[in-house]
């Protein structure tokens, strides 16, 4: 089966580097060619802000609208510009239109949470008008921040719910399914067209991780029963989070998830519809 991952990353953050070097990932370029060929992934979505002092992302100094190594990504791996709101002068916003036209520029990345501005904040209002403008997806980070220094009352998905009622024609992608405000998720997806939700980084570790927590049938009856409330497969897409997890048990998680009968939406139909820049030749 064909995948496309709408949610890895490829960018120069310690956090992650360690958490792959604990899970046994080889996150370099090489390992990121190897796990997409070995599994069948023919295309991805990068997330991109790098640190600007390791250890310390989130901060107001991280670079520029998108550091993710792009002159190392594989031909098939696009990118979301990731947004400090700190940096959004006249200068930076004309930098980020320029590259939300470059073809390998799939969407936006919001880091709700990190950042500590509600996704409706005045500030953001330039990234979504150039959003809108060159018809591109925001991805809005959501539930639970990888870092301490995050403040979960921002990154709550129901905050998304202001953003979608403002701008119904801005195609929105809650990430990590809001975990574990799964079922406000799903009540975002019931009543606003323009959202659609990706199944990253739900889990994050190890093998042994991964099989202890999700043969818990209570835990997976939860997903399941916020996709019933959803009823709406078409609204998910894959995503790994890679390097948080290999590629290989992150697949095997999200299939113990969905039916099998939605696995061709959600791995792969999908994500061509919100991502649209994606292209094989």
């Amino acid at each position: 089966m064909k995948i496309i991952d709408s949610h890895l990353h490829f960018s120069r953050i310690l956090a992650f580097e360690k958490a792959a070097a604990h899970n046994g990932v080889n996150y370099s370029q090489e390992g990121l060619i190897s796990e997409l060929s070995e599994h069948q992934v023919v295309a991805g979505v990068c997330m991109g802000l790098t640190e600007s002092e390791e250890g310390k992302f989130p901060d107001e100094h991280t670079h520029g609208v998108m550091n993710c190594d792009l002159e190392k990504l594989p031909d098939n791996i696009y990118f979301c510009a990731g947004i400090n709101p700190h940096k959004l002068d006249s200068d930076s916003l004309s930098r980020l239109g320029a590259i939300l036209q470059q073809d390998k520029c799939a969407g936006i990345k919001i880091y709700a949470g990190y950042y500590q501005f509600y996704v409706a904040d005045d500030i953001y209002e330039p990234v979504y008008e150039l959003a809108l403008k060159y018809q591109l997806p925001v991805v809005i980070h959501s539930g639970s921040t990888y870092s301490p220094k995050g403040l979960l009352k921002y990154s709550h998905p129901l905050t998304i719910d202001d953003l979608a009622t403002k701008h119904p024609h801005l195609k929105i992608v809650v990430a990590h399914f809001g975990n574990p405000w799964i079922q406000d998720v799903a009540e975002l997806i019931y009543k606003h067209e323009n959202i659609y939700v990706d199944l990253s980084g739900i889990l994050e570790g190890d093998a042994e991780l991964f099989h202890r927590i999700s043969s818990e049938e209570l835990y997976m009856n939860r997903f399941r029963t916020a996709l019933i409330q959803a009823d709406n497969y078409r609204r998910f897409m894959y995503g790994s989070d890679w390097p948080l997890s290999s590629m290989k048990i992150y697949i095997d998680f999200i299939k113990r998830m969905i039916p099998q009968k939605h696995w061709q939406a959600v791995f792969y139909d999908n994500a061509l519809e919100v991502f649209e820049r994606i292209k094989f030749t």
